[in-house]
């Protein structure tokens, strides 16, 4: 009877196949990075920065509703990671390059490498980011992410193509602050540094209506001006894991002060 009931079981499983929904989700996630992609070859890096938030915003759906429709699968897994991979990893790195920092190799031949060597830091830096997370899952506080993830760092490059060009800059003239961004994101996603991932919030049970009346608020400022707010966003996420570290390590107890040694030779 085991035997027969191991093997149905193995059966209904094959017959499952690979679940459409989610799977599609994510396959229009990594359309919108490369989308993104061809777009920059175009010279069109606005909608190339637009495709890259468009992504992430599909990436958050695929996971959510697999979970929602209780069709998750090892093979799911895999393909969102390397949607993410194109998605958050190569096209933000591409768009950065042909937009800003191709432009370097003007200033000499020497600075066109650091160029398009800084552009591959931030791409092996997503590979090595999301491999690592995902020998970490179950093992790890889901409270926080070891590392910037994957799409936020896309988005603080993205997000600075986006507002560089609303504002009417050029990307040669910001060459400069884009090689900085786009290394310090890549640097830190492959840190140590701990970033709140927000999975304490319980978004499942009632909330005070000036919780809900705050997050309208949120989204109508957002709406005034997209590219600075969802920029000015994520940097701030960014540099939250950095300055986070650096206050804790600062609170963190040292050496016993001499006061309370005193106190202690006293008892």
């Amino acid at each position: 009877m085991s035997e027969t009931m191991e093997t149905e079981q193995q059966q209904t499983k094959r017959r499952k196949g690979i679940y459409l929904l989610p799977n599609m989700i994510t396959t229009a996630g990594l359309f919108g990075g490369f989308y993104g992609i061809v777009a920059a070859m175009n010279d069109r890096f606005e909608y190339a920065a637009i495709a890259i938030f468009i992504a992430m915003v599909l990436d958050g759906l695929d996971g959510r509703v697999a979970r929602l429709t209780n069709t998750q699968t090892a093979f799911g897994a895999e393909y969102d990671s390397l949607a993410d991979m194109v998605s958050f990893g190569l096209a933000p790195a591409l768009i950065m390059y042909e937009w800003s920092l191709s432009s370097m190799a003007d200033l000499g031949w020497q600075w066109g490498k650091i160029g398009w060597m800084v552009a591959f830091i931030y791409t092996a830096a997503a590979a090595l980011r999301l491999a690592r997370f995902n020998t970490q899952i179950g093992t790890t506080d889901k409270r926080y992410f070891v590392g910037l993830p994957s799409p936020a760092a896309a988005a603080c490059v993205a997000g600075f193509v986006w507002v560089s060009v609303d504002q009417g800059f050029d990307g040669k003239e910001l060459a400069i602050p884009a090689m900085v961004i786009t290394l310090l994101a890549g640097l830190l996603m492959v840190s140590n540094i701990l970033f709140s991932s927000f999975k304490e919030v319980d978004f499942k049970h009632k909330v005070p209506f000036t919780v809900l009346l705050i997050g309208v608020l949120v989204l109508m400022f957002a709406s005034f001006d997209p590219p600075k707010v969802l920029f000015a966003g994520f940097v701030i996420y960014m540099l939250s894991g950095p300055v986070i570290s650096l206050v804790r390590k600062v609170k963190r107890p040292g050496k016993v002060k001499p006061q309370a040694k005193a106190e202690d030779k006293k008892a």
